[in-house]
């Protein structure tokens, strides 16, 4: 090789970086609603739909995740007897909700089942990965790819996720899997400022094939936290697959908020208007990862169509965890006089709508719940006229009776990166604030009581 060639050898690889593009998403060639990553198409195990068990899970890094884990750890070792067999809680679980740092560990479960209490310590949990990211920004090679218009921060992140923690898995890898839990991994539309779940239903406005999306992918784009890193992008291929959108509501009865999601829903079916769909961390839209399931219940005024979705033939219980590793508000600013700085503005813009809409949601769900065990006691539906009994339970720092540790739990930060000391602190969390929730221990003594 000459001087001149190999004096120009490394301005070639930069402007071959330069010219980077984001792994784009693939086409949907026909819409086929009895196929993809649909709730409908995933079995449940054997003699298990007498139970509605929902789990959501909160943003929060590490933090998020490992009180998550620990959640999933007491779900595994309950268990109950029924007709001589002995039935374990975790595999009663049907779907699992969840944005930014609770989306590693729901996608991780959904991916390998019960080896995530062999992996996931050492895979995630207990590794610096907020270090290995910044090591991967920071190549000259990799810091040439960002500089490109058509590739982001995000996009080298997804790559880290996929190499380093779900091993190439694509969405087509849960489908081949068939069985429930089915999860929601939800990202923010960031022109709408909407939540954007990836699910096939929702990649069928796009016209896109989920099944051929890295799983690694969407943990990124649920976990794009803004400013940090860049949005992800999609490219909308709508009105290429045959697919029909939802036409606006044009009953009486139609609810404001059926006829406001319909309006959402046929905003992607305009490719030409909307070309790209960029996105954001999920928990700028909805921090409890709750929204997903309440936009299921509240679509729907006929309880019994909604059970049916749902996939449930005779149910008695409806079980939702909201796992919430949320902070509380920094007061420290009202102790100084001083003008408040750029982070700290931008903080409390995100933060503060995040947890009193967090609280409504809840709320929200609770409402809508109640009201569909009650119109099914009310139309009586055979095994269904007698409604269903409901169970909350919430694992939030909040429930910490003692203020000191309640505080401390509070102050572990928002990071990717977190002492092995403080993952076990709040794994074994999880674990006692299940089991001291009277929502938890009513659902237990049900059980153990049987039907």
């Amino acid at each position: 090789m000459n001087l001149r060639l190999l004096l120009r050898l490394p301005l070639l690889v930069l402007l071959s970086a330069g010219c980077a593009h984001y792994p784009p998403n693939a086409p949907l060639t026909r819409h086929a609603p009895e196929q993809g990553y649909r709730f409908a198409n995933l079995a449940s195990p054997p003699g298990a739909d007498d139970i509605l068990l929902i789990l959501t899970f909160s943003g929060g890094g590490t933090r998020a995740a490992a009180l998550a884990y620990g959640v999933l750890e007491e779900l595994a070792t309950t268990t109950w007897q029924r007709d001589g067999r002995t039935l374990r809680l975790l595999d009663e679980v049907d779907i699992i909700s969840s944005v930014s740092g609770g989306s590693f560990a729901a996608a991780y479960y959904a991916l390998h089942g019960d080896r995530m209490f062999s992996d996931f310590e050492a895979v995630f949990l207990k590794r610096d990965v907020q270090g290995d990211i910044t090591r991967k920004m920071i190549v000259p090679y990799n810091i040439a790819r960002a500089s490109s218009p058509k590739f982001g921060r995000i996009d080298l992140v997804a790559e880290y996720f996929d190499e380093e923690i779900y091993g190439g898995s694509t969405y087509g890898d849960l489908v081949r899997r068939g069985t429930r839990p089915f999860v929601m991994l939800n990202a923010s539309d960031m022109s709408l400022g909407t939540r954007f779940e990836f699910t096939q239903d929702q990649f069928d406005l796009l016209c896109s094939d989920l099944s051929a999306f890295p799983v690694a992918r969407a943990v990124a784009a649920s976990s794009a936290v803004p400013i940090l890193f860049s949005p992800m992008t999609l490219k909308n291929y709508s009105g290429q697959c045959g697919f029909v959108g939802p036409e606006l509501p044009g009953s009486w009865t139609a609810t404001t908020r059926q006829t406001y999601k319909a309006a959402e829903m046929r905003s992607y079916l305009d490719a030409t208007a909307r070309p790209y769909i960029h996105l954001l961390d999920g928990g700028l839209t909805d921090n409890l990862g709750l929204r997903g399931m309440l936009d299921r219940v509240a679509a729907r005024d006929d309880p019994h169509e909604l059970t049916r979705a749902l996939r449930l033939g005779r149910f008695e219980k409806a079980v939702l965890v909201i796992v919430n590793a949320e902070t509380s508000p920094d007061l420290a600013l009202d102790r100084r006089e001083e003008v408040p700085t750029i982070v700290q503005v931008f903080r409390a813009i995100k933060d503060i709508p995040i947890n009193r809409y967090s609280f409504e949601t809840i709320e929200l769900f609770r409402t809508n719940l109640e009201n569909w065990s009650r119109q099914l006691r009310e139309q009586g539906a055979g095994d269904m006229d007698a409604g269903f009994e409901f169970y909350l339970v919430e694992v939030t720092f909040d429930a910490i009776p003692d203020a000191a540790e309640r505080d401390a739990f509070r102050a572990i930060p928002t990071t990717l990166a977190l002492p092995a000391e403080a993952v076990d602190r709040l794994r074994a969390l999880g674990r006692r604030l299940m089991q001291a929730s009277e929502g938890y221990q009513r659902l237990l003594r049900d059980l153990a009581h049987g039907p």
